[in-house]
Formats: structure tokens, sequence, C-alpha cells
């Protein structure tokens, strides 16, 4: 693990280098600047693939909340399911087109939890160690899905099962895989790969890839 993150910090420093020929205006296209289409879905991960047992696996919710909860497997899925198709973009350059991914919509978590008027960030712990954050109020559109399906079946281990975090509108490093723990903060902090090198705000459509 320790060659494959420090090949991706390298990469990020050398990508940052050539900041000035990416686009600073907002694509209205489909596709991001910088990506390019794959019928396949490439796996990047950590080198951990953590087999949680259904039995064992919990979700804590915590912070700045006004209803902390812990959910088992059973208090997840008796939250509303819905499936939605989105498409899924990767800071490696690669995006996905019409993925379903089905779970339930991570509003459905807040209006439980009922964050207070001073939670405006969120942060994601996964079973393998992997943190990322986000401002809460992109985490609140209807397609941001705690999602234990892809494709009609049960999301394999592989792409982040049994549960992952997916956030179409940002690139996938922020939709976290095996997810495990989530809090609602005041102030920000940044998660794995943005303290080394990768963007804060990962918006595909300006070409938001590296920090700095």
């Amino acid at each position: 693990m320790k060659d494959y993150i420090e090949r991706k910090e390298r990469w990020a420093a050398k990508m940052r280098e050539r900041r000035e020929v990416w686009s600073e205006a907002r694509s209205a296209e489909r596709l991001p600047p910088g990506q390019h289409l794959t019928e396949g879905f490439p796996v990047l991960d950590l080198g951990i693939r953590p087999r949680v047992p259904l039995d064992e696996w919990r979700l804590e919710v915590s912070g700045e909340v006004e209803e902390p909860l812990t959910l088992d497997w059973a208090g997840l899925k008796a939250l509303p399911f819905t499936e939605d198709v989105s498409d899924f973009h990767c800071v490696t350059t690669w995006s996905k087109y019409d993925c379903r991914w089905g779970g339930a919509r991570f509003s459905e978590l807040v209006d439980r939890v009922r964050p207070t008027g001073e939670a405006r960030f969120v942060f994601f712990t996964s079973y393998d160690g992997y943190t990322t954050n986000t401002p809460l109020e992109p985490l609140l559109d209807d397609d941001v899905l705690l999602a234990w399906r892809f494709g009609g079946k049960p999301l394999t281990l592989e792409h982040g099962g049994p549960v992952r975090m997916v956030v179409p509108k940002l690139y996938a490093w922020k939709s976290a895989k095996f997810v495990r723990k989530i809090e609602f903060r005041a102030e920000d902090e940044p998660g794995f790969w943005e303290k080394r090198g990768y963007s804060n705000s990962a918006d595909p459509w300006t070409n938001d890839r590296f920090s700095g």
C-alpha cells in the first residue's frame, strides 16, 4: 500500500505543475473536461478490502447532530430504498455513464439525525482506514446515496461493499467505499487524499483535481 500511495502522491504533484493547461470555465458537457469513457469499471482502493460480516457491520453517525445513531444491517435496510442512475467520474481520467445504484438517499439519514445549525461539513471514515470530507450541502441532492446495490445486484467487495457512498457530482474519491462512520462537523478537515495533493472541492466540470 505504501508504494501505491507514494505513486499517487507523485502523480498528483506532477499534475499540479500542469494546472495552467486546465479549463477554468465550468463545462456544460456530460463528459467533464479531461475525462474519457470506459465500458468497464476500474477498481481503485488502498489495497485493503475489509470483509465485514453483515451481522457485525455497523454504521456510526455522530457529531453535530441532535440524534446520533448507530445502524446495524437491518437498520440500514429499513431506510426507504431507492434506485438512481448516474455517471461516475474518477480523478484518474475515466468516466462511466449510467451506473445504476441502489440504496438509501443520504438525505434520509440527514432527516433522522437532524444536523445542528453548526453542521456544515461531513467527514467519512471507512473500514479500511480511508477518510474523505465533503461540505454538507451537495450531499443533500437526491442522487447522493448510501449504496448497497449496483446494477441490480448486491454491491461487491471490490466496489466498496457491503455499503459505500455515491456522490455523482464530485470526483469518485469523495464516494467513500466500505463506509463505517459519518461525522457531521462545524469545521472542515481534509481526508486521506485531500492531505496528499487532491482538491478539497473535487468538481469534475471545472477540472478541479488537485490542490495548490
